[in-house]
C-alpha cells in the first residue's frame, strides 16, 4: 500500500489537509540516473492524494527548478526545489520550500514561496527568496566547518491566538563545536510574505544537523520532531554514552515554541542502519497519530526511495512515544 513509483525515487515529503483529502508533496528524481546520490541535484516536487494515508492517487507534479530567462538571471531555485511545507491562508495555499542556485553549486540554501488556489496548480512568488540565513545567530557558508550553508526544510504554523506565523528550519548555530551546531532555526511573520529571523528555537549541541523539523500536540502534550543521522552525532554527544541511531527524534516541550527538553527525549522508528528517514507525524482520519517516513536503506544498505505506510504512535502516561504494530493502522 505504500507509495512507490517504478520510475522515480521518493524521499522527503510533507502534507496539506483539505477536508477529507490528504495531499502529499514529495521530492522525486528519475531512477534512470542510476546513482541515488544524484537525486538531490535532479529533483522536482511530486504530488499525490489520499483519504486514508495508504492508497495514493498521483496528481500532476507541483514544482520544478526555475529556468533562468537570461544569462544574467539566476533564480533562488534554479538548481533545486527541496523540502518544505504547505499552509492555508483563506482561499489560497502557500508552499514554502528550499531553493538553491546553480551559480552557487547548491551550497547556499534559501526559503522560497509558491501559491495555489487548488493545491494542484502552483505559481512561484516573485518575492522569492522570502527568507535567508541571518548571520547574527546562524552559520553562513564555511566549508572548513560544514558542507553547506544550512537554511532549509521550512515548516510553518499559525499562532493559536493571533494573526502571527512561526517558521522552523533546519540550520546551524554560529557558536559551539562545528560538529554539534545543528539546530532548529526560527523566524516569524504577520503576513506570510515578510519574515524576521530570530535566535534558534533549539540547539542542544548533539548533532551536526537536525533535519525536517515539525511541532505537534499529541494527547495535550507538545513535541518537537526532527530527523538525525548516525554520521552526524557530535563527539560531545557520543562521549555521553549514547547509542547513535538514524531516524526521527523527538523532544517534549512546554508549548509549541518550547522550551524543549532533552530529558525524556527519544526516537520513533529509528535504527542504526537508517531504514526510515525524514519522518513526519500526522493525525489520521480516525483521530490517531501516525509516523510516516521515506524508506531509506534496505538490509544491504541500498537506497529504496518510497513512502512508508502509516505507523501508529502510542503515547505513554509519562508522555513517552513509541510505535504500535503496523496492522493497527487507519
Amino acid at each position: 500500500m505504500a507509495l512507490d513509483l517504478k520510475d522515480k525515487w521518493i524521499w522527503d515529503f510533507w502534507f496539506a489537509k483539505d477536508g477529507k483529502d490528504y495531499h502529499l508533496f514529495y521530492l522525486q528524481a528519475d531512477r534512470a540516473l542510476g546513482d541515488p546520490e544524484l537525486r538531490h541535484w535532479n529533483v522536482s516536487v511530486g504530488h499525490a492524494v489520499s483519504q486514508d494515508l495508504r492508497h495514493w492517487t498521483p496528481l500532476p507534479d507541483a514544482l520544478a527548478p526555475s529556468s533562468p530567462q537570461s544569462r544574467a538571471e539566476d533564480p533562488a531555485d534554479s538548481l533545486t526545489t527541496w523540502t518544505g511545507s504547505v499552509v492555508r491562508d483563506g482561499d489560497r495555499w502557500l508552499m514554502f520550500y528550499t531553493g538553491t542556485r546553480q551559480s552557487e553549486k547548491g551550497l547556499i540554501q534559501r526559503v522560497c514561496l509558491a501559491t495555489s488556489d487548488d493545491l494542484v496548480h502552483w505559481h512561484k512568488n516573485p518575492a522569492s527568496p522570502v527568507l535567508e540565513t541571518d548571520p547574527r545567530w546562524y552559520d553562513t557558508l564555511n566549508l572548513d566547518h560544514w558542507h553547506d550553508q544550512s537554511w532549509r526544510d521550512p515548516w510553518i504554523f499559525k499562532d493559536a491566538d493571533r494573526e502571527f506565523y512561526h517558521m522552523l528550519l533546519t540550520c546551524r548555530a554560529n557558536t559551539g563545536a562545528p560538529d554539534g551546531r545543528g539546530a532548529v532555526g526560527y523566524a516569524s511573520s504577520t503576513d506570510l510574505i515578510h519574515w524576521q529571523a530570530g535566535p534558534p528555537l533549539f540547539a542542544p549541541g548533539w548533532y551536526g544537523e537536525m533535519e525536517v523539523p515539525q511541532v505537534a500536540c499529541i494527547g495535550g502534550r507538545h513535541y518537537l520532531f526532527c530527523s538525525v543521522s548516525v554520521k552526524y552525532h557530535s563527539q560531545a554527544h557520543l562521549a555521553e554514552g549514547v547509542t547513535p541511531l538514524t531516524g526521527l527524534k523527538y523532544f517534549p516541550g512546554d508549548g509549541p515554541l518550547g522550551p524543549f527538553h532533552t530529558e525524556g527525549s527519544g526516537f520513533l522508528g529509528a535504527d542504526a542502519r537508517g531504514s526510515l528517514y525524514a519522518g513526519r507525524v500526522v493525525e489520521g482520519p480516525d483521530g490517531g497519530w501516525y509516523l510516516m517516513a521515506f524508506r531509506n536503506l534496505d538490509e544491504e544498505g541500498q537506497f529504496v526511495g518510497g513512502v512508508s505506510d502509516p505507523l501508529p504512535i502510542v503515547q505513554g502516561e509519562d508522555g513517552q512515544l513509541s510505535l504500535a504494530p503496523a496492522e493497527s493502522g487507519p
